[in-house]
This record gives C-alpha cells, sequence and structure tokens, in this order.
C-alpha cells in the first residue's frame, strides 16, 4: 500500500482503496452495494447466504435458488461495475461447497470465507484466478489455515482477515473473550497474526494482513495501518448508505440505536452474534421458542430440534424492514452513526480522514 492510503495488493490483483466491504447477510450487501463500493475503488462484497429468499423460487429448492440468485447477483455486479469485487461465503453454510462453486465458476475475483475454518476452500477452486482470503480471529486459527492448505495444497491463502471482537454479526470468540477487552482485542490480534503470515511467504511476497472489527473513522484505518495491517474491512458504516440493499426499516434500527441497544446473543449458527436490540431479541434472548419450523436447512451447525429461532427467517425478515419478525446485526460502534449517506459520501470521508491521520 502507498503511504498516501491507496493501491492495496491481492496477489497480481490491484484494489484501488485499501477498503474491503464486509459481506452481510441476508441481502444486506447484494449487487447494489457491492457494486458501488467497487465503483469508489474499494472491494465491493456480495454475501451469498440465503439470496434467492426474496423471490418466489416456484419448482426450485433452497439450494438450487440459493446458487441462481448468487450467480444473477454477480452477474449485476459485473453489469455495474468494471472493478473488482468480491463474494463472502460462510463455512457454516450445509450449501458451502455449491456456492464456492458458483462463484469460481462465474470468475469472481475474490472469495472470502469466515464462520469456521475453510480448510477445504483451495480444493473447490478450479480457475487460476480466484484470490481466496479466509477470516480468522486468532493467531491460532491463522497458521492452521496456512499450515494446512501448504500442506495440502501447496499455496497459501491470498490475504488473511483478522476480525476482532469488536466486529459485528457472527464473531469467534467465547462471551468470556468478548467482555474481556484489554486481554482480547484486535491490535494485539493483529500483530500476531502479522508474525504468523510473515513465516508463510506466498508467489508475491508476504502474505498481506486486513484489520477488522470496530473500524469506524479515519483514526481507526490510520491505527491499524501503522500496525501493518494493508487493508482494512468494514461492514457497519455501509449500512446506512443509500445503495445497501436492505430496506429502510433495517436502517432505521442502526439510526435510532444506543450504545446500550448493542448486545451480543447467541446464534443457531454455534456462534456469538452482535445484534441491535429490539423485542424480538428479547424474546429470544429469553429462551422463548420462536415456531419457524426448519424450511431451508441452510446450516451445517443447527440443530432445528434444539434452537429457539431461524437465523435464516429473522434475517429475512429484518432485510426487509419486518423488525419485529428479526433483527439487524451490527458492530460496537453502530450507534455512532446518525444519517444515510452514500457511499460516494462516505469514501471521501473514510480516504480523506485516513490519509490526514496517517500525516500527522
Amino acid at each position: 500500500m502507498d503511504r498516501d492510503f491507496s493501491n492495496f495488493m491481492l496477489g497480481n490483483l490491484r484494489v484501488e482503496i485499501p477498503i474491503i466491504q464486509g459481506g452481510m447477510g441476508v441481502r444486506v450487501s447484494s449487487f447494489g452495494l457491492a457494486s458501488a463500493v467497487s465503483n469508489e475503488g474499494g472491494l465491493g462484497v456480495i454475501a451469498a447466504v440465503a439470496l434467492g429468499e426474496d423471490e418466489t423460487g416456484a419448482g426450485c429448492d433452497y439450494k438450487a435458488r440459493s446458487r441462481n440468485s448468487l450467480i444473477d447477483n454477480i452477474r449485476k455486479t459485473r453489469s455495474l461495475t468494471g472493478k473488482p469485487f468480491g463474494v463472502n461465503i460462510m463455512c457454516a453454510l450445509s450449501n458451502y461447497d455449491d456456492l464456492v462453486d458458483a462463484s469460481q465458476s462465474e470468475g469472481v475475483d475474490v472469495i472470502i470465507s469466515g464462520a469456521g475454518l475453510p480448510l477445504k476452500l483451495p480444493a473447490l477452486i478450479k480457475n487460476g484466478r480466484t484470490k481466496l482470503v479466509p477470516i480468522v480471529s486468532s493467531a491460532r486459527a491463522a497458521y492452521l489455515i496456512c499450515s494446512v492448505w501448504k500442506r495440502r495444497y501447496n499455496r497459501v491463502p491470498d490475504a488473511l482477515i483478522v476480525e476482532g471482537p469488536l466486529a459485528g454479526g457472527h464473531l469467534g470468540f467465547s462471551n468470556e473473550e468478548l467482555a474481556d477487552g484489554k486481554n482480547v482485542n484486535l491490535d494485539g490480534i493483529l500483530s500476531e497474526v502479522i508474525s504468523i503470515a510473515a513465516g508463510f511467504p506466498g508467489p508475491e511476497g508476504k502474505i498481506p494482513v486486513i484489520a477488522a472489527g470496530g473500524i469506524f473513522d479515519g483514526e481507526d484505518i490510520s491505527r491499524v495501518i501503522r500496525l501493518g495491517a494493508g487493508a482494512v474491512q468494514m461492514a457497519t458504516r455501509f449500512v446506512c448508505t443509500h445503495e445497501c440493499d436492505a430496506d429502510y426499516g433495517y436502517k432505521a434500527a442502526y439510526l435510532s440505536a444506543g450504545k446500550e441497544d448493542i448486545t451480543v446473543i447467541r446464534s443457531p449458527v454455534g456462534l456469538p452474534g452482535r445484534v441491535i436490540r429490539n423485542q424480538f431479541v428479547e424474546k429470544i434472548s429469553r429462551g422463548e421458542r420462536i415456531d419457524f419450523g426448519c424450511v431451508y436447512k441452510c446450516l451445517s451447525t443447527c440443530d432445528p430440534e434444539k434452537a429457539n429461532y431461524c437465523i435464516a427467517k429473522a434475517l429475512i425478515n429484518a432485510s426487509k424492514g419486518r423488525m419485529d419478525k428479526g433483527f439487524a446485526m451490527c458492530g460496537s460502534n453502530a450507534y455512532r452513526i446518525n444519517k444515510i449517506v452514500s457511499v460516494k459520501e462516505l469514501f471521501r470521508e473514510l480516504v480523506e480522514g485516513a490519509r490526514k491521520c496517517l500525516k500527522k
């Protein structure tokens, strides 16, 4: 990356501005947001989970709808931008292999994969151009992925995203770790993962490390860049943009949230998840079972007999603005957002802020 906060390299793929937009499901980051971010020089990212569930899907099962809608989103994004973009695919998805195949068959530039360890991801890639970027929350996970990929496939990740405990959505930490802000924090984990990455050089040199989780403004960006990050991943800031694919009701939950409204729940994914508190969240936190019937079988980690709610249905409802039947996932700083702006305006603020801080 240049000193003026530009030109981040993923192998031989150049991203003009070192800002990756984090994948947000369900249908919070689809082709509209992803293309807008890429057009501003960042890396826009489509969240692959349950993309087909805004359609009737008559005569078509969940797996087929998901694949077809992902392909449709990739093609729509490509029609709206000539710049690189990626797809985020959670390891916990029951149709993970199929969504990876759809993405690589369409020649998507980058696949980002977390919510589990993507140990088999390289085996699913048949083209020679798609960049592979795992998300990790510890140096141990980074070492395991790098060593397994090197041993089994004679390759290493094109980059590693380090997601700290202040991130939104599903978190790779225990509740105890999330409460321990002094000893478990992004800056410390970032430094440890950078050291691990240095031991696994790839054909383009050392593996770049991307910092994520709680990054809100130019000052945050400059801090992690000085620590050695090559880029940042941000998701929460992009929710309250005009181009974000979620309904206004979803965005309104951010605008009306106070700091005390940000909470952590247990997700059927098997991980904690950070969300904005509402009546639905209160019900599931009390253990109330919301009778949904499992129609998707979307998670390999979910036991419908034990889960007290369907996270797919909750997030689908939320993306459509039905907040009484779902919730908004968010990062720890969501309460700081007070207006809806364009992606262009947000990029201007972030890039100018980062460059100003980096010159100090």
